[in-house]
């Protein structure tokens, strides 16, 4: 694979990104793809290693030496096929995904791994540029109508997957936008919206039709959920369509019940970032919630944590604070004792870098505040400690309690589960975690006709996972429909 010698001849290129002090002062992406030559020299490092861990660590399992070498040959359009094959959007993925390919490249073992993310990223960009992206069309029409309840990555793979096999696809969404949390949970200086529209233009000429603005489910939930949207109920869904795929985001913030909750200036993350994502699109929000010249308190380390931190650094704040309940991470991982899974390490994202003051073991007691609002935060450090029973508990270390400044707290603690009044509204078996309950083998549900994938049914997680269901439901659905399938899974 790439040139024999390559690893040894050449050093992992990071892409090339605007400095911090410039990009917080838009919402543009700012991180560029490698150059032909650039991606040339990085295909060349990818090792002739015998097992291509990298392709079992990768969710949607990317072929991933095959188009490492053909960008080394300088074959682009070729290794965009390979890419495709696997993958309906690589530059979801080659912008977003956190590698867990690259965690699982042999020459991770005892050196940096390949640039897989950065020379996706150069293909599909490439492919784009010079038109190779097209619509697919069905050769055939098969007469069978599906329903796609959702529209994020999820929903989409599997819309774009049963429409090239001739299938009817209409996709229904309950936000005014297409794209699910690609749309309004994922800020655009990560990835900007057009590169959504540009897909749905794509799945629109291969005969997806998009609904967007169209609750699946009962009318008093679309009220209770604040929702205003045109409903569609199971019952209709099941009775105009051959087979529905219920592919929603796992939209059910974990939320922290301390005293001093009901303060104004207490939000969830995702009421943060959608608005946000919202005036970027030109919309106007009543009452945004703004971080300009607040100190801004994040609780949660993860993904969208640092979304927040990113947005309310774009926004001025006063200062921004992260906390995280865990310990801290090691600076970097026992490669021997962790590869090739996924480890766990301190990592440090681009919004990061642009400012924020970082603590781990830290957990929140209470939040102060005067007329109303909140204007401080009371938190404590903890430890974990081995209970009678075996398991790891939190516990507060003596005398550790502090208080600091906070007019803005965002809640980005991970969510619980999909939104369950839609999972009612089916009448679908759900398990332990409030998820539909359904295999990877077939992907029905306990309701005839009735398939889950995405987040609303293995709980939050990755987009690359998202797709790799959404693909692998439609090739079920397809089955279910036509009594076999070609469908890759």
């Amino acid at each position: 694979m790439g040139k024999v010698t390559g690893f040894l001849e050449y050093q992992r290129l990071q892409e090339a990104a605007e400095a911090p002090e410039v990009r917080v002062k838009h919402w543009k992406e700012f991180v560029l793809h490698l150059n032909t030559e650039q991606a040339k020299q990085q295909g060349a490092r990818c090792m002739d290693c015998g097992i291509p861990f990298c392709t079992n660590g990768c969710p949607v399992n990317n072929i991933i030496p095959d188009w490492n070498d053909l960008v080394y040959r300088q074959n682009w359009k070729q290794a965009l096929a390979v890419l495709h094959s696997t993958n309906n959007f690589p530059e979801f993925t080659g912008r977003i995904c956190p590698a867990p390919c690259e965690a699982a490249c042999t020459l991770n073992i005892n050196n940096d791994a390949v640039g897989i993310k950065s020379i996706e990223h150069a293909i599909i960009d490439h492919g784009w540029e010079h038109g190779w992206v097209t619509p697919l069309p069905p050769k055939a029409k098969t007469g069978k109508k599906v329903a796609v309840v959702g529209s994020g990555p999820a929903g989409l793979a599997c819309a774009q997957q049963l429409a090239r096999a001739g299938h009817d696809v209409t996709v229904f969404e309950k936000s005014d936008r297409v794209g699910g949390l690609l749309r309004y949970g994922i800020p655009d200086f990560k990835l900007e919206k057009w590169q959504i529209d540009r897909r749905m233009a794509q799945m629109e000429q291969e005969g997806v039709v998009f609904r967007p603005s169209t609750f699946v489910g009962r009318a008093e939930d679309a009220k209770a959920l604040g929702i205003s949207a045109t409903v569609k109920t199971p019952e209709e869904l099941q009775a105009e369509f051959d087979a529905i795929v219920i592919s929603g985001g796992a939209e059910t913030p974990r939320d922290l019940p301390v005293p001093g909750r009901e303060l104004q200036g207490v939000h969830f993350a995702m009421d943060f970032l959608r608005q946000q994502n919202k005036v970027v699109a030109g919309d106007k929000v009543k009452d945004q919630i703004v971080a300009t010249g607040k100190h801004v308190v994040v609780i949660g380390g993860g993904d969208t944590g640092s979304d927040c931190v990113g947005t309310s650094n774009r926004h001025g704040a006063a200062s921004v604070t992260q906390f995280e309940v865990m310990p801290q991470p090691p600076a970097t991982e026992n490669k021997e004792l962790t590869w090739p899974y996924w480890p766990l390490k301190l990592r440090t994202s681009s919004s990061h870098e642009e400012g924020v003051e970082r603590d781990w073991a830290v957990s929140t007691k209470t939040f102060k505040g005067k007329n109303g609002k909140v204007t401080s935060l009371v938190a404590c450090r903890v430890e974990w400690v081995r209970g009678d029973n075996g398991q790891m508990k939190m516990a507060e270390v003596e005398g550790s309690e502090f208080e600091i400044p906070a007019d803005l707290v965002l809640f980005a603690m991970g969510f619980v589960s999909p939104v369950q009044q839609v999972l009612d509204a089916f009448g679908v078996e759900r398990d332990a975690r409030g998820n539909a309950r359904a295999n990877t083998e077939d992907y029905r549900t306990s309701v005839d006709k009735v398939f889950a994938a995405g987040d609303m049914r293995r709980g939050q997680s990755l987009v690359v996972w998202a797709i790799r269901e959404g693909r692998q439901c439609a090739a079920s659905v397809d089955s279910f429909l036509m009594g076999s399938t070609e469908l890759p899974r």
